[in-house]
């Protein structure tokens, strides 16, 4: 079910009534003409300032027309980075209000093609833009053609689709990160020989692939002493990627680094605990509090950090600019891949 995170958007007639005010005297006070007592003008104001009105923004998106509905498909288990996204969609209500936009959160398993794809068909007709966390797959691949063929303007967020029709992507260069992960884990385990193990969500998502396949090309070519095992897919859940590394670990007793390229971060850091392997060299992704907490107390050496709160708002500006037929800033839109450590958490 979808959750919608944004009211109504204001009205000059919303700013008068809570003012007590007429309409008349609400923009004679925004056109700073005379004729409304010092008092009265205080009023309407504090009424502005309480609700960050910007009326000549409200005003331009009345003359181009209606209002418009973006819907973000995002999965529906317990990612603390997912929840961070939608957290800044929350803040963003003001912002979206002055615009006449409405953004409606719509939960699904990501990781299942027939569910995701049948999420996205539930869409259709309804929303003037859709921005999705994709599972590369062909199902849902023609899921995303038949929204764009219907009209729809399509996002993908974080994980990308790019042999579908969808019109951009926001996220990061994930070759690129996994790339950066392999030269930390390897340099970082110094001059050891020994095993590296990877637990990812699903290879079916592209942005774990992506970074799968950046991680192994470092790896081969930089770190010949390091062996790659197997990958291990936990679904992004704690207790699937506890257990499967733990299973892993106890086959192993040469393991040397692991670099876990999605959610699932409690579950892997219980499995080394439990497993007294605190010598691994422990790299992963994002700043959460859960990952915050494990860097302060020296169990994950570095995260690979991409901000959610510009992917919040890049993919409604995207969306919002593709809806009105206007160019893409894409300098601004590009998220970049941060490092970091103990030592320089934000």
């Amino acid at each position: 079910m979808a959750e919608t995170l944004t009211a109504t958007a204001l009205t000059l007639k919303d700013i008068a009534r809570e003012a007590g005010v007429s309409l008349a005297t609400v923009d004679r006070v925004l056109h700073n003409r005379p004729g409304v007592r010092p008092d009265t003008v205080r009023r309407v104001q504090a009424a502005i300032e309480r609700h960050s009105f910007q009326p000549h923004v409200a005003a331009a998106e009345l003359a181009r027309g209606r209002a418009r509905r973006f819907a973000f498909v995002m999965p529906s288990g317990p990612n603390p980075f997912m929840q961070q996204i939608e957290a800044y969609l929350g803040e963003m209500s003001t912002w979206l209000s002055a615009r006449r936009l409405s953004v409606e959160t719509v939960r699904t398993d990501v990781f299942d093609p027939s569910v995701l794809a049948g999420s996205l068909e539930a869409l259709s007709g309804d929303y003037d833009g859709v921005a999705m966390v994709a599972l590369d797959h062909p199902s849902v691949r023609a899921a995303i053609n038949d929204l764009v063929d219907a009209g729809t303007k399509v996002v993908t967020l974080v994980s990308d689709v790019p042999s579908s029709r969808r019109h951009h992507y926001v996220g990061i260069d994930n070759i690129a990160a996994g790339r950066t992960a392999g030269a930390l884990v390897g340099r970082l385990a110094g001059q050891k020989s020994g095993k590296v193990a990877i637990v990812a969500g699903s290879q079916g998502l592209r942005d774990h692939a992506e970074r799968i396949f950046g991680f192994n090309q470092v790896m081969a070519s930089e770190f010949p002493g390091l062996s790659v095992l197997p990958v291990l897919e936990g679904r992004d859940e704690d207790d699937r990627s506890e257990q499967a590394l733990a299973r892993l670990l106890g086959k192993h007793g040469d393991i040397v680094g692991l670099y876990n390229v999605g959610a699932g971060t409690q579950g892997v850091a219980k499995a080394l605990s439990e497993a007294a392997r605190d010598k691994v060299v422990f790299v992963g992704h994002d700043v959460t509090v859960l990952t915050r907490r494990l860097l302060l107390q020296g169990v994950m050496d570095a995260a690979i950090s991409q901000n959610p709160g510009h992917e919040a708002r890049a993919a409604v500006r995207v969306l919002l600019a593709l809806a009105r037929g206007e160019p893409i800033l894409r300098e601004q839109e590009k998220i970049r891949i941060d490092i970091v450590m103990r030592d320089n958490l934000p």
